[in-house]
């Protein structure tokens, strides 16, 4: 199970840097950035869904890679950006110094762009048919759009030193997280032939294991140290952020964490499990919820 994960998360790193590294009359610099930020580790969460999902028809790997690939530009996009000065403005991520402190602001800028580019002629060029192509783009276009994840940054930004409800922030953490990781279920049921026994129960779980990842995120800046994290914690505070913790308290968002996990773990045991394959993959889901668990 752990080397199945282990050789999939290989597998898509080595397919995004040789497909950087292949790119056309790319400048040098712009290239140096973009394989430094697609090489700053992390545990690929979004494409392993795709893969993890596609399984259960035993798809072959290089025909969805390549789907999958394009959740990791566009999520890496997306942390290029945000660490920014006019966003988070972070040094660190995972340990490394972030790509505008590495680089300088401007190729940072333009290196998520050409990531969040280069995500559209990845799925446009990739092995699905035509119309599955166009839904792929639709369904990823809208997750990281202005309805998904630029709203929730956005609503996120904007509420900032204000008061808001425990509903109001988990709306804003559906749309800045868990809309990108729902992509990647729908994304992975795209690549099937017959998602129908497979849908409701994986969007369910699609649902709470992004409230959980948000979650676990915001207790690592107050509960982790900068060494565990990667990264500088207890800016959220600083940044006077709302957060699970700042509304519930730590021992509230522990145990509102525990709910969705408990949750997202009743969704994926609800799948048809008859065959090696299914069983094998309720596994594997189950050993990506233990990446949420603080």
């Amino acid at each position: 199970m752990s080397e199945m994960i282990s050789y999939w998360q290989q597998e898509i790193e080595n397919y995004l840097l040789t497909r950087i590294d292949e790119i056309p009359n790319i400048s040098t610099r712009l290239k140096e950035a973009m394989l430094y930020a697609c090489s700053s580790g992390g545990k690929r969460i979004r494409p392993l869904l795709v893969l993890l999902i596609s399984h259960l028809e035993e798809v072959e790997l290089q025909k969805v890679l390549p789907v999958a690939a394009s959740l990791e530009m566009i999520h890496t996009y997306s942390l290029i950006h945000d660490d920014l000065p006019g966003m988070d403005n972070d040094d660190y991520r995972r340990g490394k110094l972030t790509v505008h402190k590495q680089f300088d602001e401007a190729t940072a800028i333009l290196a998520g762009d050409a990531l969040l580019t280069l995500t559209f002629e990845e799925l446009a060029q990739c092995q699905l048919s035509d119309a599955k192509k166009v839904r792929a783009i639709q369904v990823l276009g809208s997750a990281s759009g202005a309805s998904g994840m630029i709203t929730g940054q956005m609503r996120d930004i904007a509420s900032e030193h204000q008061e808001i409800t425990l509903e109001q922030l988990k709306q804003i953490h559906a749309d800045k997280t868990g809309q990108l990781l729902l992509a990647a279920i729908r994304l992975g049921l795209l690549v099937l032939e017959d998602a129908t026994p497979y849908e409701e129960a994986l969007l369910k779980f699609g649902v709470h294991f992004g409230l959980a990842f948000q979650i676990q995120n915001d207790l690592q800046d107050v509960c982790w140290d900068s060494e565990k994290t990667g990264k500088v914690t207890g800016q959220d505070a600083a940044l006077e952020k709302n957060t699970y913790p700042s509304i519930l308290g730590i021992d509230g968002a522990k145990l509102a964490l525990e709910q969705e996990i408990n949750q997202a773990k009743q969704a994926i045991l609800s799948i048809p499990n008859e065959t090696t394959v299914q069983r094998q993959v309720q596994e594997i889901f189950i050993k990506i919820l233990s990446y949420v668990e603080i």
